[in-house]
């Protein structure tokens, strides 16, 4: 049985747009309703700050502090078998982010991650079947750690031995030579963190593909074949030869070539890269998918429902489409929902429609304003 996990209160001091806003949410469906620009993703973002310590958005945090302000906060009330949590987010120019669970600064962000799970589905998410294979690996990253401390901190440790052995090809470059023996320090801690992110990325993406195939069927209604493809060097051969294979291309380029920092994870359809062969309906319909796997899959391993941000989702959706996915919100029991638009008579003629009962805020210069509370009731 899973819990169902909720923030009742969002407090913003300096956060994006917003000097201040405070907000009572419901534990179910809420809207934000404003034009492009007002600010609404912004909303969804400071939950998805709380959940993942990092905006959806803009990774730099100095530069979600409010224009002229030296600070930004963002403080809430969670929710979970009704017992109340305060989570706190303060981010200062210059200075280290601060977290805080019940009053207690975190030491590690670390420990936050995965104790109040969030989905975020946003036309950015685009970026996922555009941009190179660094933002798959994030997108993959994010999934895995909210469940695997071990690979979480692997990761971790990971990026911080390739930080090192790269500064050191560098170096040596620098001061013409080379030193093998200073390099395989490096190389065997890489190996051994390598490996274990290899195994827990090839394990999800095998029990991750029926679960993102049934949603991706579900939302299109149509037989298309639907995969991921996880590339991987390491299916090849094993990281200690490929990095005795790469030796001589490292020294040249400076930098490590090989390892799982080179992985991917192909989308496709009907066998075939989405990217080249997939409409704009098909594309969307597969992140849509995508993120409704994930939603499953961290529910399934927390045991707790995942907060479900869906940031300006109908805008390229039609409407079969629009009327499948909330029917699905609503039946299915997705725990408290977030979701913004620019159409308030869409979200309104929709929701009436399915008889689903939900909350609206209107975003307008820069301040949200609570409305009642939507019943289906004519």
């Amino acid at each position: 049985m899973s819990n169902h996990l909720f923030v009742s209160k969002l407090s913003l001091i300096n956060f994006k747009n917003y000097k201040q806003a405070d907000l009572s949410l419901s534990p179910d469906i809420n809207c934000f309703i404003g034009q492009n620009g007002a600010g609404k993703t912004n909303v969804l973002d400071a939950i998805h700050y709380l959940s993942m310590c990092k905006s959806y958005l803009n990774p730099i945090d100095s530069q979600n502090i409010l224009f002229d302000e030296s600070f930004f906060v963002i403080q809430s009330v969670w929710n979970r078998e009704n017992k109340e949590e305060s989570v706190y987010c303060g981010v200062k120019r210059g200075q280290k982010k601060v977290f805080k669970k019940n009053k207690v600064t975190y030491e590690k962000l670390a420990d936050h991650i995965g104790q109040f799970p969030s989905v975020m589905i946003s036309p950015y998410d685009s970026d996922l079947i555009l941009e190179g294979s660094e933002v798959r690996r994030k997108w993959m990253d994010g999934i895995i750690a909210q469940f695997d401390r071990e690979y979480l901190n692997n990761l971790i440790k990971y990026g911080k031995v390739l930080a090192q052995r790269n500064a050191l090809l560098k170096n040596m470059s620098s001061y013409g030579f080379f030193d093998r023996e200073s390099i395989s320090v490096w190389d065997e801690q890489l190996i051994e963190c390598g490996k274990i992110i290899h195994e827990a990325r090839k394990r999800i993406i095998d029990e991750f593909i029926p679960i993102f195939q049934k949603y991706y069927t579900w939302l299109s209604s149509s037989k298309e074949i639907v995969s991921l493809d996880y590339r991987s060097q390491l299916f090849d051969s094993s990281f200690e030869d490929l990095l005795k294979q790469a030796e001589r291309q490292d020294q040249r380029k400076q930098y490590t070539t090989v390892g799982t920092h080179r992985d991917d994870f192909i989308f496709t359809i009907k066998g075939h890269p989405i990217k080249k062969f997939g409409s704009q309906g098909q594309q969307k319909s597969y992140l849509i998918a995508l993120k409704l796997a994930q939603y499953e899959w961290l529910l399934a391993r927390l045991e707790r429902k995942p907060i479900l941000l869906l940031d300006d989702i109908f805008d390229k959706l039609d409407n079969e489409r629009v009327e499948r996915l909330m029917q699905m919100v609503n039946d299915q029991d997705f725990g408290q929902v977030l979701i913004t638009d620019t159409d308030q008579e869409r979200i309104a003629r929709i929701f009436e429609k399915n008889e689903i009962e939900y909350k609206s805020f209107f975003i307008e210069e820069n301040a949200v304003l609570e409305t009642a509370v939507k019943t289906t009731e004519i």
